[in-house]
């Protein structure tokens, strides 16, 4: 019944706003694209980042415990120069470690 009604219906001309249409979608795609190609961050720069984050908040994260323990116990240097140095250590092992690891697919460093 259905194939009755469609015999006698004759096809309309392809419409010039579709058409149109089409075009415009597409220039918007390339265009987008081209925004997302640009948007990806630079993978050496973001292991750079990485690595001075170890470098710097490892010693940086060991002073401020040194110190805080120091004025809890009373014994301002000591603490302090020795977490710090223990930071140090910590950072360099970390960098090492991550200059270990192969890149992967992964979001993070040594994923």
């Amino acid at each position: 019944m259905a194939e009755d009604e469609t015999e006698g219906v004759a096809k309309l001309p392809p419409d010039a706003r579709l058409g149109s249409l089409e075009e415009r979608l597409e220039k918007a795609q390339q265009v987008e694209a081209a925004k997302i190609r640009k948007r990806q961050p630079d993978p050496a720069g973001r292991i750079s980042q990485a690595l001075f984050g170890h470098l710097i908040g490892a010693p940086f994260g060991g002073g401020l415990i040194g110190w805080g323990l120091d004025s809890l116990f009373g014994t301002f240097p000591v603490m302090f120069l020795l977490m710090l140095f223990f930071g140090f250590g910590v950072g360099v092992r970390n960098v090492m470690r991550f200059s270990k690891t192969p890149p992967g697919p992964g979001p993070g460093p040594g994923s």
